[in-house]
């Protein structure tokens, strides 16, 4: 990530978004928050940022992120607000996206809720430490066929001391899907993501311990 904050994308600042929406239908308060953020390479890349106005720094913020998950960069999430207690990503309803239909597909929808749950608990998780997705529960009862749809994740201080204080754990974080353009008054769609994280050193043990297993 050293490398990566010494490369942002700084000519993405002087352009505005053309994927940012009004963020109808999304809640406008924000968590209150006493605890100051950890430091890790998601952190320091927020406060590289931080002082860009929101449409350069979303901007930068989606190139950034876009390199450290390769396979996400590809789909065209866009990181609207990315802060210790929320994260907001957004994706537009392109043919690269939909399924036989025409609606959003179900991995696109699956990959956004990932992506805003993983961003939010890797924003809380010390350095030392490694995220893994567990399992995840969804139910996809409507179609979503216009427009853009925003997933939101949200932890309360409660939730963030946990995860500082627990070397070793796993928390369901719900993460809830807005259509922003339809015309439907049915709730969104909620899903829920089971994410573990265990210490690095164990994770490196593992694999030693695999490596070192007769073939």
């Amino acid at each position: 990530m050293s490398g990566l904050l010494k490369k942002l994308p700084i000519k993405l600042a002087k352009k505005s978004s053309t994927k940012v929406s009004d963020n109808a239908g999304l809640p406008v308060e924000q968590p209150n928050s006493t605890l100051k953020p950890i430091s890790n390479q998601f952190t320091k890349l927020l406060s590289v940022t931080k002082y860009l106005p929101n449409s350069a720094r979303s901007s930068i913020l989606s190139k950034a992120f876009g390199k450290v998950v390769p396979y996400v960069g590809t789909t065209g999430v866009y990181y609207e607000i990315v802060e210790p207690n929320r994260v907001v990503v957004s994706l537009n309803n392109t043919k690269t996206v939909q399924n036989h239909i025409g609606s959003i597909h179900a991995v696109a929808i699956t990959l956004l809720a990932e992506t805003a749950t993983g961003f939010i608990l890797g924003l809380n998780l010390p350095s030392d430490r490694v995220l893994l997705i567990k399992s995840y529960s969804v139910n996809f009862y409507r179609p979503i066929k216009k427009g853009q749809i925003a997933a939101i994740a949200s932890l309360s201080d409660e939730q963030r001391l946990d995860i500082l204080n627990t070397p070793k754990g796993e928390m369901v974080i719900p993460c809830v899907i807005h259509d922003r353009e339809s015309d439907s008054e049915r709730d969104p769609i909620v899903v829920e993501m089971t994410w573990a994280w265990i210490p690095k050193a164990e994770l490196e043990a593992r694999r030693q311990g695999k490596n070192n297993e007769p073939s």
